[in-house]
């Protein structure tokens, strides 16, 4: 996913003597430097250099870095006012890229000189702050396995991809993923750890963990940057052991997701630049839109999207819908309403959500009609009533899971955890353990899960 920089062809200024006036700048919260040497030749070398602005905007900024060799001297620069003293380069804005938005990026570029060595440029900073590949200073991801093992879910499909209305994998076949979510990692976080994960991917034999990341009730809003850190370290753990990995951006109160659109682009500016790298990340930008219209859902997403594709172009996101991701039909309407007016963006899905004893024939019939039209995906879903208590529906969820089956559509179960409500896969206490498989620790529901998901996928390769 990695992307290199082109050639830049625009006026170059003369570098002179004159003093760099620093501009009146916002501070910055996290961006993103891609270095390369464009050309080389003896004793000089063409550079281009692309800045990422992945924290809040910023009007006017300063970008600063370090020549590790004495004999490396920048000649001629351009797209910015550039100067240098001794190792320290400085490159300040021009009045046409002033302003940088979140997931915003310039190129700026320059020629050199260098005696012996030329090695790349340290210390990035922008307004002050560290490019570190992410908001907030946190550290850069580890390098992804470049051999993933050819057994796991990631390691047959590869990178993922929306073909028509079905989800496809890197021989543009359809597949279905099937899995878990968490539920709130600010309450639940001791159930997810090595043993829960290893027991999830290689008992359980899931394709995907979903990450639920509750925006408010003591959630991101609180410590954005430690909310951040915990789902960029699960998706490294789920990465590990070749499962997808699902970022879920858990707005649920208040429901218009707009409320939450400056924290969503600071988020996902900082997870999608963090994590572009990988093939196994899948984004979904509102969990369960309620009490607002689709315009004003599809006008978030369409505002959101970019900043992920500003990181990564190439993965899969999902958009929430009307009534709770209903498609609507909770609010008492249907499918129609996005396959006419759909989000205008490629490669997204949109998100159904049901609880079997409470959504049934009525909400499948929509679910069999919306799959010939729209890419759907069933980011979450339990076996009891939407409340995510009350008797199992054994034969309503098994219906609804033959319908995804034979549908393609894929899907995470709510709650991989030890809530004390019958939603959960786990018996209360079981996180205090290690022990996530054996029937003693499932509940009905966990059990019912676990037998489904843990027969064999069936992922074409040709």
């Amino acid at each position: 996913m990695k992307r290199t920089l082109a050639l830049l062809a625009t006026c170059a200024t003369a570098l002179g003597l004159t003093t760099l006036a620093t501009p009146q700048a916002e501070a910055a919260t996290g961006c993103k430097v891609e270095y390369t040497v464009t050309n080389q030749w003896s004793g000089g070398f063409q550079a281009g250099v692309k800045v990422t602005n992945l924290g809040d905007p910023v009007s006017g900024w300063t970008l600063k870095f370090s020549l590790p060799d004495a004999g490396q001297k920048v000649v001629q620069g351009w797209n910015a006012t550039w100067s240098q003293s001794g190792s320290a380069v400085t490159a300040a804005n021009v009045d046409w890229n002033r302003t940088l938005a979140t997931g915003a990026a310039t190129d700026l570029g320059f020629t050199g000189t260098f005696a012996g060595a030329n090695p790349k440029p340290t210390a990035f900073t922008l307004n002050g702050v560290a490019c570190t590949g992410s908001v907030g200073g946190e550290e850069p991801p580890p390098d992804p396995d470049p051999d993933p093992d050819p057994g796991t879910p990631v390691g047959i499909n590869g990178q993922l991809r929306v073909c028509g209305v079905n989800l496809c994998n890197q021989y543009n076949r359809p597949i279905q993923l099937r899995g878990m979510s968490t539920h709130g990692i600010q309450w639940f976080s001791k159930c997810y750890n090595n043993a829960s994960l290893d027991a999830l991917a290689k008992d359980w034999k899931s394709d995907l963990f979903r990450i639920a990341m509750y925006v408010q009730e003591q959630g991101y809003e609180t410590d954005p940057a430690g909310f951040t850190s915990r789902v960029n370290s699960l998706v490294d753990m789920a990465e590990a052991r070749g499962m997808y990995a699902l970022i879920d951006f858990h707005t649920l109160t208040p429901g218009d997701p707009n409320y939450n659109l400056d924290r969503a682009k600071t988020f996902f500016a900082s997870v999608a630049a963090r994590n572009a790298v990988k093939k196994n990340v899948i984004y979904e930008i509102a969990n369960e839109p309620n009490g607002v219209s689709w315009t004003a859902i599809k006008n978030y997403a369409e505002q959101v999207i970019p900043v992920i594709r500003a990181a990564d172009p190439d993965a899969v996101i999902i958009v929430g819908t009307r009534g709770w991701s209903s498609l609507g039909v909770s609010d008492g309407s249907n499918e129609t309403e996005v396959v006419n007016n759909p989000v205008n963006a490629t490669n997204i899905m949109y998100a159904f959500h049901f609880y079997g004893a409470s959504h049934k024939d009525n909400y499948r019939a929509t679910v069999s009609r919306a799959a010939a039209r729209l890419p759907l995906f069933v980011t979450e879903f339990g076996t009891v009533s939407a409340t995510g208590g009350g008797t199992m529906d054994r034969a309503s969820s098994v219906a609804w899971l033959d319908l995804l089956d034979q549908l393609k559509i894929s899907y995470a179960n709510w709650t991989y955890s030890d809530a004390n409500e019958s939603s959960a896969a786990f018996k209360p206490g079981t996180c205090n353990g290690t022990d996530y498989s054996s029937s003693g620790v499932l509940t009905e529901s966990g059990a019912l899960l676990k037998s489904r998901i843990s027969t064999a996928d069936s992922f074409p390769t040709g």
